[in-house]
């Protein structure tokens, strides 16, 4: 028999097409090739109603087609991979209402004392233990080596058996050479152990802070508990210490973290001058494959340096980052008993007598001026306002920046407003603010707003969803993680359902559907971004960014378990970024 032979070009022609034109993947679109999902619940999220189609295709990262499945297969036959989604759920995916993502990234290192479910955190023995086994892993080596801290994250003492904060003598058991430091898991309060309070040169004649408190004994000395500028004043200086491995790593795993969640836009919703430089030098090294926007502390010095190519005001992307704006901070956490009230407490923090209300982080004439600064350059503008009176300011302060400044569209937010007041709301839709509620409160943090920072009143009312989407804004519900996990069917189902962590109730009144809570994570958030031209809904010619789910929210049979709907898969523009181990796709 004669053997036949080819150039060694043709034959390698010939296999590159053999391989292209067969192959079939469901890692997403790779070239012009379409990828075709169908057989499952596809809900569009456009319009006040749920919407499903039976088809959509996607093709070089974008959505091409949203239709009946006879009609995408009859179309895209030539060059396509099918999926067939076996009876489960593809939405858009979501966009983070509000949330830290650098500090995602580098709390995943530092050791977790959150309380349960998501942590040990159960006393004050239990923190001590788990801090003790940290240093000696693989992430507290590593963080001792580059900080020279061992960093704790999440205590909450509203959960601790002792209904109290730690103290420097409790953390000395961790440590006496090595500086300790546990953040509170509002991210508004920490405690330092002996070594730590030496560092910072807290002492009994030194413990005077802007804009924050050093907690005394009977005796006049620093029990190791800061809230808000004192402990800021000893954390932006560690996180500070960050070379580039580590920040590329804190980048890496919050992408992580967000992506198994269905998050595909991440924010950055308070970030310091020395995050802004770790993201963009992120940037400029491709080290991103979700979207992540920035919104830089205004109060650390913002110019056009600092903001640099990295915003524009048709908030376009730079190697998947951008810097959005800039973020005000006007009060801190009520769990903390931190956050600035126009009532007083239901109780007190240990310690103090009287009516107490909490305190501003900035008097009226320095919030207006912040405020106008952002509207004279065209900044949106996100401000972290939990109690009633920081947001009496920051309604008062956009009213004035207004009568001068008259910036249209500014899209301006109202971050958390745990404590906002019915009155508040019509001023909220007078002066176009859109609000970032946090609803995630009443599972963490339900009962103990009612029982001991609120109030039953009060404490029912936080997180007013329902009178706030009645009064016609769109709203976002977010996680604040890393205060906690950017779990996505967490927030919804507490924007849902509302239930706390001991089975309680907390406002019944202000749950809202899980169709209107699904907005709330894709087609209002997106809306909040500017970016609802380009995301939210499955429609043609917006980014093919999808999640799949292994239930559909909105026909579950019992509400009440949407926490346990599972993420399958994260797809952006395409390509597949997360696939859990459950899922049955391919």
């Amino acid at each position: 028999m004669k053997q036949l032979t080819y150039p060694i070009a043709v034959l390698l022609v010939l296999l590159t097409c053999i391989v292209s034109c067969n192959k079939k993947t469901t890692e997403g679109d790779s070239a012009n090739q379409a990828t075709i999902y169908y057989g499952g619940d596809i809900l569009t999220m456009e319009g006040d109603a749920p919407v499903y189609a039976e088809a959509i295709v996607s093709q070089n990262g974008k959505i091409v087609f949203v239709g009946a499945k006879q009609e995408a297969l009859d179309k895209y036959k030539e060059n396509d991979t099918e999926i067939d989604l076996k009876g489960k759920t593809l939405v858009p995916a979501f966009l983070d209402g509000h949330g830290h993502f650098f500090n995602v990234g580098f709390t995943s290192m530092c050791a977790n004392i959150l309380p349960a479910p998501d942590g040990p955190g159960t006393c004050f023995d239990s923190i001590v233990n788990t801090l003790n086994k940290y240093k000696d892993t693989e992430d507290g080596k590593y963080i001792i080596k580059k900080t020279e801290w061992i960093i704790g994250n999440g205590y909450d003492d509203s959960q601790l058996k002792e209904l109290d904060h730690p103290t420097a003598t409790d953390l000395d058991k961790v440590s006496t050479d090595v500086p300790v430091l546990i953040i509170h898991q509002s991210g508004h309060l920490g405690v330092l152990n002996s070594k730590g309070l030496e560092l910072a040169g807290y002492t009994k004649d030194n413990h005077k802070v802007d804009g924050g408190v050093v907690r005394l004994d009977e005796n006049g000395n620093p029990t190791g508990v800061l809230e808000e500028g004192a402990l800021f004043k000893v954390l932006f200086p560690i996180l500070g210490k960050m070379d580039d491995e580590m920040s590329a790593k804190c980048i890496k795993k919050g992408q992580d973290e967000y992506a198994k969640m269905g998050y595909l836009t991440a924010q950055d919703g308070r970030t310091t001058l020395e995050q802004l430089a770790s993201l963009k030098k992120g940037a400029d090294e491709n080290q991103y494959y979700l979207d992540v926007v920035a919104y830089p502390d205004i109060r650390l010095g913002l110019d056009s340096t600092s903001m640099d190519s990295y915003y524009t005001h048709d908030h376009t992307y730079k190697n998947r980052f951008r810097i959005g704006g800039a973020k005000l901070t006007l009060d801190g956490s009520p769990q903390g008993r931190t956050a600035w009230l126009t009532q007083c407490y239901h109780t007190n923090p240990t310690g103090i007598q009287g009516c107490y209300k909490g305190y501003e982080i900035i008097d009226n004439d320095e919030a207006t001026e912040y405020v106008k600064e952002a509207y004279k350059n065209k900044w949106q503008l996100l401000c972290h306002t939990n109690g009633d009176a920081a947001i009496d300011q920051y309604l008062n302060a956009i009213d004035e920046a207004q009568k001068t400044l008259n910036y249209n569209d500014h899209r301006t937010v109202m971050i958390h407003g745990q404590n906002l007041r019915k009155d508040q709301i019509p001023e909220l839709v007078r002066l176009n603010i859109m609000p970032s509620l946090f609803p995630m409160h009443t599972y963490y943090w339900g009962d103990w707003h009612v029982q001991a920072i609120f109030g039953p009143k009060r404490g029912n009312y936080i997180s007013p969803c329902r009178d706030v989407i009645d009064a016609g804004l769109k709203i976002t519900s977010h996680h604040d993680a890393p205060v906690t996990f950017p779990n996505s069917m967490r927030v919804l189902d507490a924007t849902v359902n509302r239930i706390s962590r001991n089975k309680n109730t907390i406002g019944a009144d202000q749950r809202i559907s899980p169709y209107e809570g699904l907005k709330t994570l894709t087609d209002w958030a997106a809306y909040q971004y500017f970016e609802e031209d380009s995301k939210g809904t499955l429609t043609v010619g917006k980014l093919a960014d999808f999640v799949i789910l292994d239930q559909n929210p909105v026909t579950i049979e019992d509400t009440y378990k949407i926490f346990e709907i599972k993420i399958l898969e994260s797809i952006k523009e395409g390509k597949t970024v997360y696939k859990s181990t459950d899922s049955k796709q391919n």
